[in-house]
């Protein structure tokens, strides 16, 4: 029998006063590969990531961990699946009042028994897996340089050994160069811990160098949702303007 999908939005729609966010929408994240959502700005991605971590509800439509219903649980239960998920937030969301170090071991503190000289060791581990030596580590974030805290935001991000970690626009705000490093690392990161990834951004190029599997989202609604080269290579017209950034002006659903 086939593995329920780790996550799956099932019908899922959303509006915040008269403006529908989501509309009807409706995947499964694949397993242990990355996806990536991308659309324009208000597309609603962001909105994904809210209802998956529990900051916001969807109006109707099931959002669905290892097939049970969330909706369902109580404040234990999304304690308890706010551990199996790790999220980088877009500003990175780091401390520059504690150090790096300390930063990255935040959520072990707070979320295992580990003593201090263990911690400090599981954060440097992750640390060292993104590329952030100790002497970094024992620096504030604030002294970083904006692809080193992204790098830290990810270390952060995977304390916990999570078996999905979220993504809010990774590269935003970085230049190409630095946003490509990144794009290697989350690709390196994916390909060697073999975590379920979901990104969302509005880089299409960055969604071409990372992505195994590709959402596009436009006015609310998920326009095509499949396998990376299956979505890029659409003949779609509405699909083929988004990536090809022909468009003069808004990008409209026909």
């Amino acid at each position: 029998m086939t593995a329920p999908a780790l996550i799956e939005l099932c019908g899922v729609s959303k509006r915040y006063g008269s403006r529908v966010v989501l509309d009807d929408v409706s995947f499964a994240l694949p397993r242990n590969a990355t996806t990536v959502l991308v659309g324009p700005s208000g597309a609603g991605k962001s909105t994904v990531l809210r209802l998956l971590v529990g900051l916001a509800r969807p109006d109707s439509g099931r959002i669905l961990v290892d097939g049970a219903d969330v909706s369902k649980l109580n404040r234990d239960g999304w304690m308890a699946l706010r551990k199996r998920v790790g999220m980088l937030f877009q500003e990175g969301a780091l401390f520059n009042s504690m150090s790096v170090l300390d930063n990255v071991a935040f959520p072990l503190r707070h979320h295992t028994r580990l003593p201090r000289d263990e911690r400090e060791q599981v954060a440097l581990s992750k640390l060292a897996a993104v590329g952030i030596g100790e002497e970094l580590a024992r620096r504030t974030p604030d002294t970083l340089s904006g692809g080193q805290r992204k790098r830290v935001g990810l270390a952060r991000a995977l304390a916990l050994d999570p078996e999905i970690v979220l993504f809010d626009e990774p590269t935003a705000g970085l230049d190409p160069v630095t946003s490509a490093a990144i794009d290697a690392l989350i690709v390196d990161v994916g390909a060697r811990l073999k975590t379920t990834f979901l990104v969302i951004t509005h880089d299409i190029h960055s969604c071409a160098a990372i992505a195994q599997h590709v959402g596009l989202l436009l006015e609310g609604r998920l326009l095509v949702f499949g396998h990376r080269d299956r979505v890029l290579q659409s003949g779609d017209p509405t699909v083929r303007q988004f990536f090809d950034r022909r468009a003069e002006g808004p990008i409209r659903i026909a």
